[in-house]
């Protein structure tokens, strides 16, 4: 089968890999039939070594199950599944208590984590298929397919943002981030009724689909500038919440210059950075909280489908480009390049 490879830097190939077969009876064999690349996906694209490849890559993604282990019984071969960036077994206490991004089975894992498998591909082989794989109540054909995509990371994140930032109905929020991360933060905040939603970003093309989610304001200005115009715009206080969907310290330390006093640092772009302020200057002097994580996009998957199922929501909204598997080389470049938002791969 063809699978994508990642051997260094800017280096992504569409290659002849061995098929994925069912190799435990917990395992469900899925032929996929929507992918996508990831934000998150760019940062070995732009960093990795040789010495860290070849590497599948590839960790969203919907699709037909094919066949299943012996011990699976929540999906049958014919039905059109999504799975989160995470595997989990649904059943050890941190699953019970939604957070699946912390499994405790060792067969637990991020997709990125399983080095013979990858979501970028024409098939997969899914582990704790119970736990991890959830049906879809569409045809495979479905217009909704690509918003149901969404499930499996950007917009569990996005509302991941949200619930750890305890957005509600009195709260002012800004997103830093216009990638799909940050747009599907602004429709969740919307769809939690926050009363103002500011998101920092300068590609208009992005701020305008913002909008559409939700955005109240968009600010364009980084760094001292960027806070200044937050708070200029919210009475000099700043926002309840701040949503950092970046991952950088630049947009680490934009999210502290805009929290007001009492308010919460919600951080789901993945951090590069291992050390960052926390002292007495930074959050404690005005009892700021850090929040956030890697979203258990498991955990929220019953509740956002409905939204969409319904079309109250549309974050299938978040790709502009589509492309088979010939075409991920480009799609890299273009989002590297940001040409395209976020990619959708048809194998």
């Amino acid at each position: 089968m063809r699978a994508t490879v990642m051997f260094g830097a800017g280096d992504v190939r569409v290659e002849q890999v061995p098929d994925s077969t069912i190799k435990l009876p917990t395992d469900a064999l899925v032929r996929i039939t929507g992918a996508c690349i990831c934000g998150s996906d760019l940062w070995p694209y732009a960093s990795r070594t040789p010495e860290d490849a070849p590497a599948r890559v590839g960790h969203e993604f919907v699709g037909i199950v094919e066949d299943t282990g012996t011990e699976v019984t929540a999906v049958k071969k014919g039905d059109l599944v999504v799975a989160p960036f995470a595997i989990s077994d649904g059943t050890c206490q941190f699953c019970r208590e939604g957070l699946q991004t912390s499994c405790e089975h060792p067969q637990a894992a991020f997709w990125d984590m399983i080095p013979d498998e990858g979501a970028q591909a024409e098939a997969i082989r899914v582990p704790l298929a119970d736990g991890t794989l959830v049906k879809l109540p569409v045809a495979p054909d479905s217009a909704l397919v690509p918003s149901l995509l969404t499930l499996s990371d950007v917009l569990g994140t996005g509302h991941h943002a949200t619930v750890a930032g305890g957005v509600n109905k009195r709260t002012r929020v800004t997103v830093i981030g216009d990638g799909a991360v940050g747009l599907l933060a602004v429709l969740s905040a919307k769809r939690m009724g926050a009363e103002q939603i500011i998101l920092m970003g300068r590609h208009p093309a992005r701020t305008e689909l913002g909008r559409e989610f939700g955005a109240t304001d968009i600010v364009s200005g980084r760094g001292e500038e960027g806070i200044a115009q937050v708070r200029d715009l919210t009475g000099g206080d700043g926002t309840h919440v701040v949503i950092e969907a970046v991952g950088t310290m630049p947009a680490y330390q934009q999210a502290l210059g805009i929290v007001r006093p009492g308010g919460v640092v919600s951080r789901v772009g993945a951090p590069q950075y291992e050390e960052a302020p926390i002292g007495f200057g930074s959050l404690f002097r005005h009892n700021l909280r850090l929040a956030g994580g890697p979203a258990p996009v498991r955990a929220y998957i019953e509740e956002l489908m409905p939204d969409i199922l319904d079309g109250t929501i549309e974050p299938g909204k978040v790709f502009d480009m589509t492309t088979d598997l010939g075409g991920i080389a480009a799609g890299y470049r273009d989002m590297a390049d940001r040409k395209a938002l976020k990619v959708l791969i048809k194998p």
